[in-house]
């Protein structure tokens, strides 16, 4: 299973300018999550920080008990291995062909055989669809290619966490959607614990156990995906619409001016071309392909979401719920329709071969919920 990442209060800033500050958030093992954010949020300087490129002015983050803002050089370097990172552009050797820099880390980092090595590297190259192309050069092949040569070089550490900085970037759609399929096959066969950047609304949507966005310096709000996929926070509602009316401007954030001057365009009937479907809403989660094995992380997560349901809105409530079996609703002691005026009570289950539920968890388990004064600031 994948490690836990836990963040507390991490605050970045490049001299006078503030990127965020007092971010807070826990990955949960093994699961998959997305951070949103419109351009400039500093959604790649924080995936930088997390993993030591960055140092953060003030915060902690904490990987299997180290954390990396204090931590000495070499238990640094000895965390660092824990992580896979695909960059965005792949960040592959242009004079290499893909099995030497997929081989790289192994050659630069371990001391295996070539043999041994050659065993790991054909075997992430499958994992990631590239059997055959080992001999190709980065320039000889396409870009969704050249991401997925990334993405096998940032899996032969074997990795427990893997970071993703906006992977669908110069995708089009279709090569993006096989590209989200292969991160949760990944996820299905190695349990890693998967951070993923992106603009991407589909993927944001179908992929993740959990979502979170970065708006305005500040995080604001990670949790369940069924969150914030139901959120009417207006910065929410405006980015997963892709529409120009809200607070998010060409310089991320509008002044009152702006935003008032909008709002009279779209009263008197000017369309800007912004979708009129309101694309919220909770929509299937990608499953892994037929033939792989089941997500561990899915079970986990069942159990993790039902211990804080109560504390959940209600359109999320309801959402949980109906993606819930009839047998697994009877077992966590819910019903579809009556997410309750107040606090339902959740049964969280035994452990029992028959149903293979896992236990009760750790309060350490629990992902961070959205703030609920955002509105107001």
């Amino acid at each position: 299973m994948g490690a836990e990442v836990v963040i507390e209060g991490l605050t970045k800033s490049f001299g006078r300018q503030a990127i965020w500050r007092d971010v807070s958030l826990t990955l949960p093992p093994g699961e998959v999550s997305v951070m949103l954010g419109p351009s400039g949020t500093g959604k790649s300087v924080f995936l930088k920080s997390m993993i030591g490129l960055l140092k953060p002015d003030r915060g902690s983050c904490l990987i299997n008990g180290v954390d990396i803002v204090t931590c000495s050089e070499q238990q640094l370097y000895e965390t660092r291995k824990l992580f896979g990172v695909l960059f965005q552009d792949g960040a592959l050797f242009g004079s290499m062909n893909l099995f030497d820099n997929v081989a790289f880390p192994l050659r630069e980092h371990t001391r295996k055989s070539e043999a041994e090595i050659k065993r790991i590297v054909l075997e992430k190259l499958e994992m990631t669809g590239l059997q055959g192309a080992e001999k190709k050069l980065p320039g000889e092949i396409s870009g969704g290619m050249r991401k997925r040569a990334g993405l096998a070089r940032a899996l032969v550490l074997d990795p427990q966490i893997i970071l993703c900085d906006e992977p669908d970037s110069g995708l089009d759609p279709v090569r993006t959607a096989y590209l989200s399929q292969l991160l949760i096959d990944l996820n299905a066969q190695i349990d890693a614990t998967i951070l993923i950047v992106t603009h991407n609304i589909n993927l944001a949507r179908t992929v993740p156990d959990n979502l979170g966005m970065l708006f305005r310096k500040e995080l604001v709000m990670f949790g369940p995906r069924e969150v914030l996929l139901t959120s009417d926070e207006p910065v929410v509602e405006q980015f997963l619409n892709g529409r120009r009316l809200g607070p998010i401007g060409m310089s991320e954030e509008k002044d009152a001016a702006t935003m008032a001057a909008e709002q009279a365009h779209a009263a008197a009937g000017h369309s800007d071309g912004s979708p009129e479907e309101d694309l919220r809403g909770i929509v299937p989660q990608i499953e892994p392909t037929p033939g792989l094995p089941e997500r561990q992380a899915v079970r986990r997560r069942k159990d993790r979401v039902m211990r804080i349901l109560h504390e959940l809105p209600p359109a999320a409530q309801e959402g949980i719920i109906a993606s819930l079996t009839p047998e697994e609703q009877r077992r966590y002691g819910v019903r579809a329709g009556a997410h309750a005026a107040g606090r339902p009570r959740v049964a969280v289950p035994s452990p029992t071969p028959r149903t293979g539920f896992s236990g009760s968890l750790a309060d350490t388990d629990v992902a961070n919920l959205p703030r609920t004064d955002w509105g107001s600031r």
